[in-house]
């Protein structure tokens, strides 16, 4: 009988011999407590007990490959709930940037229909799709981690459509968090019409969705940048992530965008 009982016990896949150097190299994790390792750990358990990893064209997962998705995914909701990635069960890698053919509605509602090679997607209908160079080079210290980026999109759309404005946290103020993000996406929008130089990715200036995720991934990556440019932002993204990067990454140099320079989709 304790054999059997044996064989039905999961096993950790932080056990695998890869961790924790993995996360040891990511410069995304530098300067977490060891209390805050632990928490990041033990939401990497939940994580990769309940997310199925799909490997899209035959692209290999390997231990190691699912441990750098996870350790991204799991950074931003460190101090939050395991259930905040609840209803959404799988990660699907593909080897390179992949081809995305969804409709989408123009200004005046007409539907049209076009493809984009694309490093990532959070999909409404479930999966997160993430090209696994993308995915592999995420967590320097750059502004670009298109891992934090599409989790992003999932916490947006825990109330919905992603449209900018996630469930917030008890004792968060709405109009705090409306005045902060509309102003800061009128701001980045108006300085990019001028053909302004500015210190945010311009894509975050596609629609607010967009902006949420975006300045999500410089709160997680470059925290100096976005309290320099958007100090009101950046203190609703301490309150509803629940954590300060600020505090424990070191202020990094990183040049201006400029709107010719606007990135792919992610």
């Amino acid at each position: 009988m304790w054999n059997l009982l044996r064989r039905h016990v999961a096993e950790d896949p932080l056990a695998h011999r890869s961790w924790p150097e993995v996360g040891q190299q990511m410069p995304l994790l530098q300067g977490l407590s060891a209390d805050e390792w632990q928490r990041l750990e033990a939401r990497m358990r939940h994580f990769l007990a309940h997310k199925t990893f799909h490997g899209a064209h035959g692209f290999a997962l390997s231990s190691t490959r699912r441990l750098q998705i996870a350790a991204q995914a799991c950074l931003p909701i460190l101090n939050l709930d395991d259930n905040a990635y609840a209803d959404w069960h799988e990660v699907v890698l593909y080897p390179r940037a992949f081809v995305s053919r969804d409709p989408w509605r123009d200004e005046v509602g007409l539907v049209h229909e076009g493809e984009w090679a694309l490093a990532g997607q959070a999909r409404h209908d479930g999966p997160i799709l993430l090209a696994w160079p993308d995915a592999r080079r995420s967590p320097e210290i750059d502004g670009w981690n298109v891992v934090i980026h599409e989790c992003a999109h999932k916490l947006d759309m825990l109330n919905g459509s992603a449209n900018g404005f996630p469930p917030l946290h008890a004792g968060m103020q709405v109009a705090d968090w409306t005045r902060a993000f509309e102003v800061g996406f009128a701001d980045l929008n108006r300085r990019l019409d001028r053909g302004e130089t500015v210190a945010i990715d311009p894509y975050a200036a596609e629609n607010p969705a967009e902006f949420f995720a975006v300045l999500s991934e410089y709160f997680f990556e470059l925290p100096h940048v976005l309290h320099d440019a958007y100090p009101a932002i950046y203190e609703q993204l301490r309150q509803f992530y629940r954590q300060d990067p600020g505090a424990r990454l070191a202020p990094v140099e990183h040049p201006p965008w400029s709107e010719d320079e606007l990135a792919s989709p992610p």
